[in-house]
């Protein structure tokens, strides 16, 4: 069981930038602003890309399967991202715009064989993904798979990432964390600077009263660095995590994901090499520092 942990772990790191690229990569970028969204700033696109396998959802539905952002963001653009485009529009938009950005990222770097062995191997994975309480990770399995390989590999890369996605968000609920503790934590331990979370939405006050509420939980020590009982917690919420997202590995074999790491690694490699990914991912709850695997 511990081997598959560090297995998971691994894993999410390699097939995270890939996932990632939708929200950053130029390519679909520019299929945003054809769909009609403001790319000014990336949380228009971002939000309708990551929530239209939901369907048209409404602000609560998207603030409980998020978590840590502020309601009152997600309230400023949904149900509006709705008006730009219907989620079935935005469906085919986002696999145009993984088709344009993979081409581009892929390109001499696996053969045709190798993409469809990756593809195949990230797709039993994803379809071994449990599903009982994983609303994203559900939302993307719904799906029809599309046909091409290397968007197989991506739609494959965002449903995993969405899976272990849902079970932070169950291991951060088992520890008690709220949603702006959630990012204060994990601010506190170091992992990421508080300015990296200041696009979620919530206020100088709110973080202050979950700073309060943190050290009154032996969390915050006076000086407001992290003490021991914090970064413990943090680390074994990090350990529940990997366990949660375990599964899909476990059912595709140490050796096999060992081989998709290995013929992901050059596009990982790519996606860095394009430097619009930014240094650390904040995409999911439990964000972590990007490098390449």
């Amino acid at each position: 069981m511990s081997e598959y942990l560090s297995v998971a772990r691994r894993m999410w790191h390699v097939l995270e930038p890939l996932h990632a690229t939708l929200y950053f990569a130029p390519e679909a970028r520019q299929v945003a602003a054809d769909l009609g969204y403001d790319v000014a700033t990336r949380w228009p696109s971002y939000f309708a890309w990551r929530t239209a396998p939901l369907g048209a959802a409404g602000p609560e539905l998207v603030a409980a399967t998020y978590y840590s952002f502020s309601p009152r963001l997600i309230a400023r653009h949904i149900p509006q991202i709705w008006t730009v485009a219907e989620p079935a529009k935005v469906l085919d938009a986002r696999l145009l715009a993984m088709d344009r950005a993979l081409t581009s990222l892929i390109g001499g770097r696996l053969s045709a064989a190798q993409l469809i062995e990756a593809a195949r191997l990230a797709r039993q994975a994803a379809e071994n993904a449990g599903l009982a309480a994983r609303p994203l990770a559900a939302a993307n399995l719904d799906l029809p798979w599309p046909d091409a390989p290397h968007l197989v590999l991506w739609q494959a890369a965002t449903a995993l990432r969405e899976h272990r996605g849902d079970g932070h968000l169950a291991a951060l609920l088992t520890c008690g964390l709220d949603p702006c503790e959630a990012l204060v934590s994990f601010a506190a331990i170091g992992a990421a600077p508080a300015a990296d979370f200041a696009g979620r939405g919530w206020s100088a006050q709110e973080w202050s009263e979950a700073r309060h509420r943190l050290a009154a939980r032996g969390w915050i020590a006076p000086d407001g660095s992290a003490t021991e009982r914090a970064h413990k917690e943090r680390e074994a919420i990090e350990r529940m995590t990997d366990r949660l997202a375990a599964g899909p590995w476990r059912a595709l074999g140490h050796s096999r994901a060992e081989r998709l790491a290995h013929l992901l690694h050059p596009v990982v490699g790519a996606v860095f090499e394009a430097g619009y990914l930014p240094r650390r991912s904040t995409l999911g709850i439990g964000a972590v520092k990007v490098g390449a695997p």
